[in-house]
């Protein structure tokens, strides 16, 4: 993905029959996402596990999410997605050390990723099945930072910096006179032996214009630009709350 934006082949093409929405339609919603973070870290030769070496654990992953549907049929829907995880924990590195971190050494280490998505879609089905595919343009922008705990210096920095356009799509089942459904959803690319794949399931209950999920939401990325690399997995339960117009 090498901070540039990737080109999908094939991308999103035309359906043959795309079912519009019956009016205007607005929703937004808020949730807390409990993930938990697995996987590795390399710069250059060295690398490091995010789990086992650097004890990284959840302070907090916030979820905001816009919808703005409309009954126009040629024209997607849109969809925005902003995600903030930030991670951090107090580990020690293993006997080879870390970039220019020394081995053995107690660290303290932070991960911060924001990731902004433009989502544009249509309703293939939209009745007790609800059917949407799209296209994602998602913004990444992540630093992992691992300080000696000994030393003011040095700091390893391993960064993401990258727009990835990736393939969205979503279905949801309405349980008749009951106001629960359930449903998936995700967005997906994998391109030069790098991969970003974003998924969720989740029980939903409306009430008037009240909307709650709660849910299993996992994240994989693999990433890798020049002597920087990720390759983590972040997965564990969410809750939201919003409302839908």
């Amino acid at each position: 993905m090498r901070k540039t934006a990737l080109v999908l082949l094939g991308g999103v093409t035309c359906f043959s029959s795309v079912a519009a929405a019956d009016v205007l339609g607005l929703g937004a919603n808020v949730s807390y996402w409990d993930s938990d973070l697995t996987g590795t870290a390399r710069q250059g030769g060295d690398s490091v596990n995010v789990d086992n070496d650097l004890d990284l654990d959840s302070d907090s992953n916030a979820n905001l999410t816009a919808i703005f549907e409309h009954p126009v049929p040629l024209l997607p829907n849109v969809r925005l997605n902003y995600t903030a995880i930030e991670q951090s924990g107090r580990g020690e590195l293993g006997a080879g050390g870390y970039d220019n971190l020394p081995a053995d050494a107690e660290v303290n280490s932070d991960l911060d990723l924001d990731q902004l998505d433009l989502t544009m879609y249509y309703e293939v089905l939209d009745n007790w099945v609800n059917l949407d595919a799209g296209l994602t343009v998602r913004k990444m922008d992540g630093e992992l930072t691992i300080r000696d705990v000994a030393r003011l210096s040095p700091v390893s920095k391993t960064e993401i910096d990258a727009v990835v356009p990736m393939l969205y799509a979503a279905a949801r089942f309405d349980l008749p006179l009951t106001g629960l459904s359930v449903g998936v959803e995700g967005n997906g690319v994998s391109y030069g032996g790098d991969s970003i794949v974003d998924g969720a399931g989740y029980a939903q209950y409306d009430l008037s214009v009240l909307r709650l999920r709660a849910g299993y939401r996992q994240m994989n990325i693999d990433y890798e630009d020049g002597d920087e690399a990720l390759d983590i997995e972040l997965g564990g339960p969410f809750i939201s709350a919003g409302v839908d117009f």
